[in-house]
């Protein structure tokens, strides 16, 4: 059995809409969308890792709030946890590995291309 690597990944919102980052890198990932989020460090709980990398990739401080159920296959050896977060301070700026953020409100959602493997957690999203 191979080790899967852990994303995660965060439900932005504020206002009621939620934000959506778009890929830049690598280039077979460019152009579509996905939660903002990435990799936990070994050793680094998921909540911790969310916070981290909102603040690296967006510059914002957020508080993640309750895990989406389930576990997102991104394929090539990564899962993703999805978790809702609320934005606390800052305008989320496109810091890494994206070139376009878009605040999307409810009936917004499926109006970007998202990446595969966000498209369950996107559904798991609108379900909960």
């Amino acid at each position: 059995m191979t080790d899967r690597i852990l994303v995660v990944g965060a439900a932005l919102y504020d206002e009621g809409r939620l934000l959506a980052a778009r890929r830049s890198a690598p280039e077979e990932l460019a152009g579509r969308w996905e939660l903002p989020g990435g990799k936990v460090e070994p050793g680094e709980r998921g909540e911790d890792a969310l916070v981290r990398e909102l603040r690296e990739e967006l510059g914002v401080e957020a508080e993640p709030l309750a895990r989406v159920p389930g576990e997102f296959d991104l394929g090539r050896g990564y899962v993703m946890r999805v978790w809702r977060a609320r934005l606390l301070a800052g305008e989320p700026k496109a810091l890494e590995d994206h070139d376009e953020l878009r605040w999307l409100g409810p009936g917004e959602l499926w109006t970007v291309d998202w990446l595969p493997g966000d498209i369950p957690a996107i559904h798991a999203l609108t379900e909960s």
